[in-house]
């Protein structure tokens, strides 16, 4: 595996002004003389390690508990945390990570482990893994291996992408809800009886106006929850199986992106510029303004809060059979430079997390994920957790044809090129040949800027 000199060498000169200026601390070493270590509750020595995590208010004083349980557990082990909204920690860690001193374990947005892996900030897990966890427990470990067969990361919690639809919308235009047999023709043909324009006339009606759509039959934007299912399904992808290649220029996407474009210009599924007529994009479904979404887990949240009558079921199939749904596993990660000590510490706080049943009832109590642990998820303290959604078992069976969104160490940077083209042809500014075709330029320059270095 080829690695870039310099970690996050960008950074370098502003860093040295940074961690003189703060003294900051975590994986690295502490100033002082030769005085003896502390010692646990057992005599033994005891190890301090810093843990970081995004936070939420609903999850912040869960955490604090798990903590606090856990260091009762282990006398030996005091752990420090550092948190913040998920923006401003991941910056952060970022130039903590340039200086030396992240934290000695952290919660890694899924789509960012490679990053950590391929960059030389994330200790190899894979023996410990091996020796400490049993695979058929658990879900989504393989989401963190890369193409060496190498783990870096536990995962914490899931999310996977199935297809929302909202009962109420269906009941009132006499359609039948969806099905697990449904294909994307399937669905948007459906969608079409569902997405009516300011007149209350349905995009199947004479004289339907697509630019004045009151009521959308599907809401897609981005790559989790939009175009990354449907090009897969279709056979089609953005990345080669080594994610340092692009494959975006393929009849497979072309076919994809027609079925894409056409549901757009028919007013059918929200485009990008529908999605600024709402407060965010995600909420135009909750808002009741869609009939289906494309949605990970974490979207049951919102619409619960907003009160909807809906279900879920799996996302459709793609031409030749194929389905695919995206998933994020948000992973715990431990600092390669972290001591060896630190490291083992962290290790233990991993175990404890996804070993134990009771953490993970507790932390799935919140509704935030997926429970990665098997024996937690197929129960009724996930299966059962709320009165909607009814299926909440589609979530367990999407994680049967799970991809993960193509991670590498430049995920965010190709994303942002691919997005760029794919906007252009959702809006009809390029042709979806163009579009394609100056896509694959501006991915492949991406990835070979790193790994042909």
């Amino acid at each position: 595996m080829k690695k870039r000199k310099g970690l996050y060498s960008w950074l370098a000169a502003l860093l040295l002004v940074t961690v003189f200026a703060s003294g900051c601390s975590g994986g690295g070493q502490k100033e002082g003389g030769a005085a003896s270590p502390p010692k646990g509750e057992d005599g033994g020595k005891q190890v301090e390690i810093l843990l970081g995590y995004y936070s939420s208010d609903s999850s912040d004083a869960k955490m604090k508990e798990l903590i606090d349980r856990f260091e009762e557990q282990h006398p030996n082990i005091k752990v420090k945390t550092q948190s913040a909204p998920y923006g401003q920690f991941y910056q952060k860690l970022d130039t903590q990570i340039a200086a030396g001193q992240a934290p000695d374990v952290w919660l890694s947005d899924g789509v960012y482990v490679m990053k950590y892996a391929q960059r030389g900030a994330a200790k190899d897990l894979t023996d410990w893994i091996v020796r400490d966890l049993k695979a058929e427990d658990y879900y989504g470990l393989d989401f963190n291996k890369d193409a060496e067969g190498r783990y870096w990361g536990v995962p914490q919690g899931i999310q996977v992408g199935v297809l929302f639809y909202n009962k109420d919308l269906f009941d009132k235009a006499g359609v039948d809800y969806p099905t697990e047999d449904w294909t994307w023709e399937d669905l948007k043909s459906t969608a079409a009886k569902l997405t009516v324009d300011a007149a209350g006339k349905t995009a199947e009606d004479a004289g339907f106006d697509p630019a004045s759509v009151n009521q959308f039959g599907l809401t897609f934007f981005s790559i989790t929850e939009g175009w990354f299912s449907v090009m897969k399904s279709y056979g089609g992808g953005v990345l080669d199986e080594k994610a340092e290649n692009s494959i975006v220029n393929t009849p497979e996407n072309r076919q994809a992106f027609e079925w894409m474009v056409d549901g757009m210009q028919r007013g059918i599924i929200t485009d990008p510029v529908d999605l600024k007529s709402f407060q965010s994009n995600t909420a135009v479904f909750p808002s009741g303004s869609a009939a289906m979404r494309i949605g990970i887990y974490a979207r049951v949240q919102a619409a619960n809060e907003a009160g909807l009558n809906y279900d879920v079921t799996l996302l459709p199939k793609g031409p030749d059979g194929k389905r695919v749904s995206p998933v994020i596993a948000n992973s715990w990660v431990i600092n390669q430079k972290s001591s060896d000590e630190k490291a083992e510490a962290a290790w233990e706080w991993i175990k404890y997390w996804a070993t134990e049943d009771e953490v993970q009832k507790q932390w799935t109590e919140l509704g935030e994920a997926v429970p990665v642990k098997k024996s937690v998820a197929q129960s009724d303290v996930f299966l059962k957790a709320g009165e909607q959604p009814a299926n909440r078992k589609a979530f367990l069976d999407s994680l049967e044809f799970a991809q993960t969104l193509d991670n590498n160490a430049v995920w965010e940077e190709w994303v942002g090129k691919f997005n760029e083209n794919a906007e252009r042809a959702f809006l009809g500014d390029a042709t979806i040949d163009q579009a394609l075709s100056d896509a694959d330029a501006a991915v492949q320059a991406v990835l070979d800027d790193f790994y042909k270095k």
